[in-house]
């Protein structure tokens, strides 16, 4: 995400080297490049005009103070603007109704709504402990409805169910009856998207709008449509008194430009970004730490949150004390560390939050989450004994721990490979080794090399 201009950006701060204050003269060729950055990264251009007219302003004649080189003062100055830009602060959901809070999803047809709708249901009962209830408004794409239910059960999380003989808006006020009689806290009703705008659409979803009375109406939009996003959004925001925006697949190959416009173009803030297919891939919108990612600065904030929400404390405590005490790391152990990883996204997930140097090392080290799933499955085929002593795992072991997770015999050695390298870290750890440790770290974890 982002990826072609951060790359552009650390450019431009580069250039600017041994300079004691940021002037016209030397920044304005930084500032050239910054904006053709901007509009490759499909960023709308009256925003690309505003940002560096922005930038230069806040800039000029700002001493450069300390040990910060001109370049590092810049980035402080472009990282100011783009959060400013992005509306500086994350923007909470309003559930503060009476039950059940109404959130309405709107959208063009495949931009996500479906599948987000599903995402925020699982953050909200997982994050905000609410008791959600999901509808169906789409008669018109008999798969729309099958899909949310599908998503619905696969998450345990209450479906009230619709069928295209029904009218949109009968559906939506028999869910919230029930909602309101089965004591959910928040009723998320998906709604019915064309592959256009056009007047049908726009006159169903006001019409299910006054009915019902949202206290948030969403509008989910495909970062991927460039552009075309904000003019979208626009259109809806015109429509509906929108009280935010979800952008989705931000994880792909989009350059991004709709992150850092449709807040400006739309006056309505980006309450949460798609960065995942996973149903845990929905997450709170920061601008301040989107402003970092796009200038190579990671996101540690956001890791650490994810960490905190997907690792297991207690499991992290008993290794904690078992490597201490000095007591063997094992296969069990190693397994865990396997499962912590993909409760946080996967390791691509967690390197795209990284600084832009520690992503590139890691990039260098060939990350590949399919030999991460490969890993686990060698060890589901192992014996609880072997677990426990992998010294005990010869030639004919190999070959049925092979045979039984459909991998070769050449996998089953890399991973004790892998193992073995782990564990001399866990002894460095426990001898107090720490600079050694960090040494010994390239190719700890299964899929980097």
């Amino acid at each position: 995400m982002l990826d072609n201009l951060t790359q552009r950006l650390s450019g431009v701060i580069k250039n600017l080297r041994g300079q004691a204050r940021l002037t016209e003269d030397n920044i304005q060729d930084a500032l050239r490049e910054v904006r053709l950055a901007l509009l490759e990264a499909d960023v709308a251009l009256p925003v690309v005009k505003e940002l560096t007219s922005q930038v230069k302003q806040a800039a000029l004649g700002q001493e450069v103070i300390g040990s910060l080189t001109p370049g590092q003062a810049l980035i402080g100055v472009v990282q100011r603007e783009l959060t400013k830009l992005m509306g500086e602060h994350n923007d909470a959901l309003n559930l503060a109704a009476v039950p059940p809070a109404v959130i309405l999803m709107a959208g063009l047809q495949g931009a996500g709504k479906t599948t987000t709708s599903g995402k925020l249901a699982k953050l909200l009962r997982e994050q905000n402990k609410k008791k959600v209830l999901l509808v169906s408004c789409d008669v018109y794409r008999p798969a729309a409805i099958e899909q949310l239910r599908t998503l619905a059960q696969q998450l345990d999380i209450d479906f009230f169910p619709s069928d295209i003989k029904q009218k949109p808006q009968d559906i939506a006020l028999a869910a919230h009856d029930y909602a309101k009689k089965h004591h959910h806290d928040v009723l998320i009703v998906d709604t019915a998207g064309r592959l256009a705008i056009d007047e049908a659409m726009m006159a169903e979803i006001k019409d299910l709008h006054a009915a019902l009375k949202p206290i948030e109406t969403l509008f989910v939009v495909d970062a991927m449509t460039g552009q075309d996003a904000v003019n979208t959004a626009r259109a809806f925001g015109e429509a509906l008194p929108l009280t935010g925006i979800i952008l989705t697949k931000l994880d792909g190959d989009a350059r991004g430009g709709a992150a850092l416009s449709v807040r400006h173009i739309t006056g309505k803030p980006i309450k949460f970004v798609g960065v995942s297919e996973k149903m845990n891939g929905l997450e709170a919108f920061h601008p301040e730490r989107m402003a970092s990612r796009v200038l190579g600065m990671g996101d540690v904030l956001s890791l650490i949150e994810e960490a905190q929400r997907g690792v297991d404390m207690a499991e992290a405590e008993k290794l904690a004390k078992k490597v201490k005490s000095g007591k063997s790391f094992d296969l069990n152990d190693f397994k865990m560390q396997i499962v912590q990883m993909r409760k946080m996204g996967g390791l691509s997930a967690m390197m795209d939050k990284l600084p832009a140097q520690m992503s590139k090392a890691a990039a260098g080290a060939n990350i590949d989450e399919r030999q991460i799933n490969r890993t686990e499955g060698i060890i589901n085929s192992m014996t609880p004994q072997e677990r426990e002593k992998p010294e005990l795992i010869k030639a004919s072991r190999k070959r049925r721990i092979a045979a039984g997770a459909g991998v070769q015999v050449m996998h089953v050695n890399q991973l004790l490979n892998q193992f073995e390298q782990t564990q001399k870290m866990m002894k460095m750890f426990s001898g107090g080794g720490m600079a050694k440790m960090m040494r010994g770290m390239k190719g700890m974890l299964p899929g980097m090399r």
